[in-house]
């Protein structure tokens, strides 16, 4: 195995006594530790700009959004496939998110699990994994027999594959369409790679998903217009953006989102005073894009 391959794992000499160092001395390398994870994305904008084209393009087309991974990377990969639901609206059915160990792995250590080849095989199958389908894959070595085989077998079925890993020439690239290497480098302690390489992926995740949902039309103006709303306050927020959207005031923004059965996007319309029908189909025509449904309505 190459040295990349075990940059996550190697010891910096720089950290040697550490445990004898003064508190804020040792807080003071942390610190550093994680501004290096978060800057290290920036060379990876653009190969995480394309993974987002391409994830929306299948996503458009009826494809479901997998997040697989062992360990800290698969604690992280469902974590923003979590989110994706509640923040953009996606469909759960179109979200699955697979850890070595499955649910029982969240709360306790799974860790040969991670080894085992097999079981990522056939949580896929499972879900009969297709052609139309996206998977992230997320492992802090790129190695991990589990999220490796998963990325091989998904490749196989004609799946878009996304590798993201902390090691230059990790082996779950060799199958991706698109390799998001962070380069985070070794870490304060050493083989803990929850701490600067979980940073350098938690904040590209979130790029990632961010980016992907704002081209499937999920986000106006820097707002979340296709937000779930199931509590008092989210239905206060998306009153809110209905109000900031259309200039509309407080009593008709909220009266609007009520017509609309909580839908921002089209309680926007509705507070533009379009027929509820034409707003309907505006938002059907355009798949959902907003600002698109606004031209259309013009």
């Amino acid at each position: 195995m190459s040295k990349d391959i075990q940059g996550t794992e190697k010891h910096s000499p720089r950290y040697h006594g550490i445990d004898t160092w003064p508190a804020e001395d040792m807080l003071e390398s942390l610190w550093a530790s994680q501004l290096r994870a978060i800057s290290c994305i920036q060379q990876s904008i653009p190969e995480i700009s394309a993974s987002a084209e391409a994830i929306a393009g299948r996503l458009s087309h009826g494809g479901r959004l997998f997040y697989i991974g062992a360990g800290s990377s698969g604690h992280l990969a469902i974590q923003d496939c979590v989110e994706i639901n509640p923040t953009y609206g996606w469909p759960q059915d179109k979200l699955i998110p697979l850890i070595a160990g499955g649910k029982d792995a969240l709360l306790a250590p799974m860790g040969g699990a991670e080894d085992d080849e097999i079981i990522s095989v056939e949580a896929l199958n499972e879900h009969a994994i297709n052609a139309q389908d996206v998977i992230i894959a997320v492992a802090a070595s790129g190695s991990t027999p589990y999220t490796l085989a998963a990325v091989k077998h998904a490749r196989s079925q004609g799946s878009l594959v996304i590798s993201v890993a902390n090691n230059r020439h990790a082996p779950i690239y060799d199958h991706a369409h698109h390799s998001i290497f962070l380069d985070s480098g070794s870490e304060v302690i050493a083989g803990s790679t929850r701490m600067a390489a979980g940073t350098a992926q938690k904040a590209a995740l979130n790029m990632l998903s961010t980016l992907t949902m704002t081209k499937l039309g999920h986000v106006h103006d820097g707002l979340m217009v296709s937000m779930v709303i199931n509590n008092e306050k989210l239905e206060k927020r998306g009153a809110a953006i209905v109000q900031e959207i259309t200039g509309t005031n407080s009593g008709t923004a909220k009266k609007c989102l009520n017509d609309a059965d909580k839908n921002i996007k089209l309680a926007v319309l509705l507070a533009m005073n379009h027929p509820k029908a034409d707003a309907e189909k505006a938002l059907t025509d355009n798949q959902g894009h907003l600002r698109q449904a606004m031209d259309q309505l013009k």
